[in-house]
């Protein structure tokens, strides 16, 4: 399985990258839009982390800037009914943060936004996913993670009547001024905040 992918962006387009290896091999990898946005010019050094796909019929290989984003891939083929192509829609249409919120909190009006998408399957997606992507909501795009007790904390204010944004808000508010707080103290501190 390839996991990463380090040479040089040949070519770019919106949905598909060249890169060219230190060893003259030049795979073709599909990106989401989100991560097209942010890619180098053509003829950089780059590197991807990979997900490789193999069916019966193809072996593709998607690419993401951050295990951030390539995590909450992984996680959506979880699901049934999503391949990598819807996957990847849903990743085009929402950074990873924000499509793991969306499904964290059960947002259908954002889940049917994505193409392909529509409110049986937003619902069933929440369902499927909604626990299963938290720890990724509550990451910063592109970051490893969150700190230990973040997580704990948000869930604590989620059952003291909290909606998920305003939890994670809070939680976010008071790690940004101190990030060594266990999870009573992150709890405290964010229903001070208020």
């Amino acid at each position: 399985m390839i996991s990463r992918l380090r040479g040089t962006l040949l070519t770019r387009d919106l949905s598909t990258v060249e890169v060219e290896t230190s060893g003259g091999v030049v795979y073709e990898v599909e990106v989401p839009l989100t991560v097209a946005e942010r890619l180098p010019p053509e003829g950089a050094g780059i590197e991807l982390r990979t997900v490789q796909v193999n069916r019966e019929d193809s072996v593709a290989l998607y690419g993401f800037l951050d295990s951030h984003e390539r995590d909450l891939f992984r996680r959506l083929l979880t699901a049934s009914g999503v391949g990598a192509k819807l996957a990847l829609a849903m990743l085009s249409a929402f950074s990873a943060r924000r499509l793991a919120q969306a499904l964290a909190e059960k947002d259908l009006a954002a889940l049917t936004q994505v193409s392909g998408v529509g409110k049986k399957k937003a619902e069933r997606l929440a369902l499927e996913l909604s626990e299963k992507v938290r720890d990724l909501a509550l990451a910063p795009d592109g970051a490893p993670g969150v700190p230990p007790g973040a997580e704990a904390a948000v869930s604590a204010l989620i059952s003291l009547g909290y909606s998920f944004s305003d939890a994670d808000a809070a939680v976010r508010r008071v790690i940004s001024e101190e990030d060594d707080l266990t999870t009573e103290e992150l709890i405290k501190a964010a229903l001070s905040g208020d």
